[in-house]
């Protein structure tokens, strides 16, 4: 038995009229026409009554939930205005597509067509992120090396131990920041070179467990 590809149904109108809800109702038969011609399971059907530039729309909030949660294979829509105008648009294309989600349009009667403006803008906007992903884990490296220089040794130092069923206070190695923080490795280079090492730990995170050791070493003197 051949599976069938999940698909969300997108419908958008500008305003909250109640003139429009006949165009919301047009789409939505119109959109579920093209998911059963091109083989598509609609799983769920999102209208949005609200200004195409903007992002905080409800139905595109859950919309962007959908395709994280679930295993979701395409974004069917009108038009590609009705995803969005403007930037808007380009982000929330990005947002899709960088999840491996197709977007079909009935006015291209399948794949979404863009401009050759809106596709170079897209592709700049994926090297700036592939360019970003790059310098992170240039500086997780950066920060390692920095710390082994300097006498860490992680092998005989850290012990990674999984968080339990719950939110909880992060495991961290003081002990470890505050000798990386005497060494001259800044708050940003600590949190970087932990990570490197899978502590899921941030800057703001190791800069205020060391000030509370701090803190506390200094009222036991």
């Amino acid at each position: 038995m051949i599976k069938m590809k999940k698909a969300v149904i997108y419908c958008r109108v500008s305003t909250e009229k109640e003139a429009q809800e006949s165009s919301l109702e047009r789409q939505e038969e119109e959109l579920l026409a093209l998911a059963h011609v091109k083989g598509f399971e609609p799983v769920r059907v999102i209208r949005d009554q609200a200004s195409g530039y903007e992002l905080n729309r409800p139905g595109v909030l859950d919309l962007l939930d959908l395709v994280k949660q679930e295993q979701i294979d395409a974004v069917l829509i009108q038009d590609e205005t009705r995803i969005g105008r403007g930037n808007a648009k380009i982000a929330l294309i990005h947002c899709l597509w960088k999840e491996g989600i197709s977007v079909l349009s009935i006015a291209d009667d399948g794949e979404m067509q863009l401009s050759e403006s809106d596709s170079m803008v897209l592709q700049i906007v994926s090297m700036v992120e592939e360019y970003q992903r790059k310098i992170h884990n240039l500086k997780i490296k950066r920060g390692m090396k920095r710390a082994v220089e300097k006498g860490y040794r992680p092998e005989k130092n850290l012990k990674n131990r999984g968080n339990e069923t719950g939110r909880i206070r992060k495991e961290v190695p003081i002990t470890e920041i505050v000798r990386l923080r005497e060494n001259g490795l800044t708050y940003e280079e600590i949190a970087a070179t932990l990570r490197g090492f899978g502590y899921n730990i941030s800057r703001a995170t190791v800069h205020r467990r060391y000030i509370e050791h701090e803190e506390g070493r200094t009222i036991d003197q």
